[in-house]
């Protein structure tokens, strides 16, 4: 079993970064986000501001060749990362980047503040393919959320709890592939005020089956982000 383990916030002004989360979802959290600055040669390939995710690995070169051999592009060579472990960063077959890393605590470390992890993908079915495939996670229900297409959720391990969801998004314009990683609030309406008045752009929120609220935005820096109220227990 392994999931997405880090996250990291690659930005173009960490300060002002810091700053505006703190604002959004409170100090407390903000301090604890990994943010960095975007690196020259993420910068030199057009990547923007954006968040990186991390799937905790035993094993970076293995799993690199062998997502590799599905059509994956390595992102330069393994580098170690701070407070321990490597990383190396792929962009998948279908276009979405990621990072591989070595987990530095019980596998998977949790990061208990990011609730949701979706993919948007060119190619359904592949990606379910893959990422079975190359992590063990296993496909759980289907949900159709109508013009937003239809979502594929995903758990970690068999009989685990859906931890994300994979959509389609070939069709809808200006949506291209990538991780969206969701920040879990206490209060979405509070959040996005202090999101919109920091200056994001905000999309949402929207109210999806099983109780849960979720809104989309891209940081002032442009990096996009997901929150999130999570879904209450039965």
């Amino acid at each position: 079993m392994t999931g997405f383990h880090r996250y990291q916030l690659r930005t173009t002004d960490p300060a002002a970064a810091r700053a505006f989360y703190a604002a959004v979802v409170g100090a407390a959290v903000a301090e604890q986000l990994s943010i960095v600055t975007l690196p020259a040669e993420a910068a030199a390939r057009g990547a923007p501001a954006h968040w990186l995710g991390m799937v905790g690995v035993d094993d970076i070169e293995r799993v690199a060749a062998a997502f590799v051999g599905r059509g994956a592009t390595r992102l330069g060579p393994t580098r170690p990362l701070p407070g321990g472990g490597e990383l190396a960063i792929v962009r998948d077959p279908e276009g979405a980047v990621l990072g591989l890393a070595t987990s530095t605590a019980p596998a998977p470390a949790r990061d208990q503040r990011v609730h949701w992890h979706q993919l948007h993908t060119t190619d359904l079915a592949a990606a379910t393919t893959s990422y079975t495939a190359l992590f063990g996670w296993h496909l759980t229900g289907r949900i159709d959320l109508g013009a937003a297409g239809s979502h594929q959720h995903f758990a970690w391990e068999a009989g685990g709890a859906d931890v994300g969801s994979m959509a389609e998004t070939a069709r809808r314009p200006g949506v291209h592939p990538h991780w969206l990683f969701h920040l879990g609030v206490a209060d979405l309406d509070l959040a996005l005020t202090a999101a919109r008045v920091a200056g994001a752009t905000v999309l949402g929120p929207f109210d999806l089956p099983g109780g849960a609220r979720v809104a989309v935005l891209d940081d002032p820096q442009g990096a996009a982000i997901g929150l999130c109220v999570p879904r209450r227990s039965s």
